[in-house]
């Protein structure tokens, strides 16, 4: 009778729980299945006052369940009296956080717990003796179904199978998970790449999309399941800088299928993490491309060399492609509202903040001049004798690489050396340290110092070992730098389409004013294959001085 009067002013709350793992056990656990037992309960022990919540397709080892948050908001109000499950494990499968709600904060808030199936129940305490083990046991339970679930996808992506139920942008999946072209985002992906490929950010492309009235990933979703997680009503072609930033980095475009790219940190938890690209798994050719490897190439360096537009709200040709050949700074565009394209610039970025380093002033339109007259005779000479070419790239390479190795083993044995000694000085700083000589202090201060400059003295020898190491004939895609060079007949003018392709970065000397003209050097590196001295003086320019 103490609990039928309790019932007049609150109810109770009679929770269920099913998890996509538990549907595999049959009919027993399902949702109709526990609301069915349930209720018989509530009938037998004349409970007429209830409300049902349930969670169809959450994992017991979070309690961050849509359900279990209502029912939680609705005890914290002070609406309910008691909570009522079929057994433990559908209340949860965490052990510890189910003894926090169940023998404490349910308790402290004046709620009774009972699992019917179980026998448990908070007001007879010679119930509960063997609940915490329980508890345990539905952990482990959790713990096992998690690591067969691994195994089984493990087996899948080590098979190359695709582990993302979801097929990217610019796909559709087939019954058997393979993807298929989607004839009509197909090209909305290829236009995202070439627009980037222009010299255009993401947020400018999105804006790009939007104005040209092409419909988001959400809207086409809608319009095709009626899912509205990703849909606006209100503004269906919004585009977002983040979602084509997603759609230029996934490489499933070039037909390949790259699988343990994140893992989760436990069974527990839900939160993914990003894996290192050496646990990566990737697998050539699982289905038709999208975008070739040459633009994919072009696209992942200029995203690399990501940089801000100016106050303007503009972007310069050459902005994030102009290095200093004296310190490797960038070579930052200067501009204002006042000045005409022919007097906007390029200075050192060390020069401009810190004075470090000389300006390198380089005008736009001079360094514009030098880089076109620089490919066109590339082109020329790539197109004219395609066979030489190839020989004098695959020399200028090598050349590059032994001089490279030849630094990397000198260096290599500096620092080994340098390691082998610390090795001694740390021997006897702990001798002196032993005998009384340094204090404790000291000691920690002073070997810390020299194991952390161990430690990266140790990643440098690493990744000098890898150059010292490497093929010196190490071969250089030059067929795909052809590939590009067979898409212009003469370059007549410099766009940010063409440099993207074709520049990999360029590198601006000094000027010189001893013969008494200015005269500046540029150094112009191609993709794919680098720099192509033909003869100096095309990569310098010489300009009277004016008054």
């Amino acid at each position: 009778m103490a609990i039928l009067q309790t019932l007049v002013e609150k109810w109770v709350a009679l929770y269920v729980r099913l998890s996509r793992d538990d549907e595999n056990e049959g009919d027993s656990n399902s949702i109709a299945h526990q609301i069915e037992i349930l209720t018989k309960y509530a009938r037998d022990h004349g409970i007429t006052n209830y409300k049902i919540y349930k969670d169809d397709g959450y994992s017991g080892t979070s309690f961050k369940r849509p359900g279990f948050q209502e029912m939680l908001t609705d005890i914290e109000a002070g609406l309910v009296s008691m909570v009522v499950v079929k057994d433990m494990s559908r209340f949860g499968r965490n052990y510890l956080e189910v003894g926090l709600y169940t023998e404490i904060r349910f308790p402290e808030m004046g709620v009774r717990f009972i699992a019917v199936n179980d026998g448990v129940d908070s007001e007879d305490q010679s119930s509960n003796d063997f609940t915490p083990f329980r508890n345990i046991i539905n952990e482990w339970y959790a713990k096992d179904t998690s690591k067969k679930i691994r195994a089984v996808f493990r087996n899948k992506g080590m098979s190359g199978q695709r582990l993302s139920t979801n097929a990217p942008y610019g796909y559709t999946r087939a019954e058997d998970g393979h993807l298929l072209i989607d004839e009509e985002t197909a090209p909305v992906v290829e236009l995202i790449f070439q627009l980037c490929v222009e010299g255009n950010g993401p947020g400018k492309i999105a804006r790009m999309l939007k104005e040209r009235q092409i419909p988001t990933p959400g809207t086409i979703e809608f319009q095709r399941t009626g899912r509205t997680r990703r849909y606006h009503p209100d503004d269906p072609c919004r585009w977002g800088a983040d979602t084509i930033a997603d759609i230029l980095e996934q490489d499933a475009y070039l037909g390949r299928t790259t699988n343990f790219k994140t893992a989760k940190l436990s069974y527990k938890s839900k939160k993914k993490i990003n894996n290192p690209p050496e646990k990566w798994v990737i697998f050539e050719n699982t289905h038709k491309a999208i975008i070739d490897t040459e633009t994919w190439e072009i696209v992942q360096k200029a995203r690399e060399q990501r940089r801000r537009p100016t106050k303007m709200g503009e972007m310069g040709m050459f902005s994030g492609l102009v290095y200093c050949a004296d310190c490797g700074a960038k070579l930052y565009h200067c501009r204002t509202a006042s000045w005409t394209h022919e007097q906007e610039c390029y200075t050192c970025a060390n020069y401009r903040n810190r004075k470090q380093c000389s300006a390198h002033y380089i005008r736009a339109v001079i360094l514009e001049r030098l880089v076109l007259q620089n490919l066109q005779r590339v082109v020329a000479y790539a197109q004219e004798d395609e066979d030489e070419f190839v020989r004098r790239v695959m020399e200028n390479k090598t050349a590059v690489q032994r001089a490279e190795q030849e630094q990397a083993k000198r260096t290599l044995e500096k620092q080994e050396r340098r390691i082998n000694g610390l090795d001694a000085i740390i021997q006897r700083l702990y001798e002196d340290h032993v005998m009384g000589k340094l204090n404790a202090e000291r000691f920690a201060k002073l070997s810390e110092g020299y194991e952390k400059e161990q430690a990266d003295l140790k990643q440098s020898v690493e990744n000098l070992r890898a150059i010292v190491n490497a093929a010196e004939t190490q071969a250089v895609n030059v067929q795909s730098f052809l590939k590009i060079v067979k898409k212009y007949t003469e370059p007549t003018e410099l766009t940010p389409a063409i440099l993207r392709e074709f520049v990999e970065k360029v590198v601006v000397h000094a000027p010189d004013k001893s013969s008494g003209h200015r005269v500046q050097r540029i150094d112009v590196h191609y993709t794919f294959i680098g720099e192509i001295d033909l003869s100096p003086e095309y990569s310098k320019y010489e300009k009277e001085t004016t008054a």
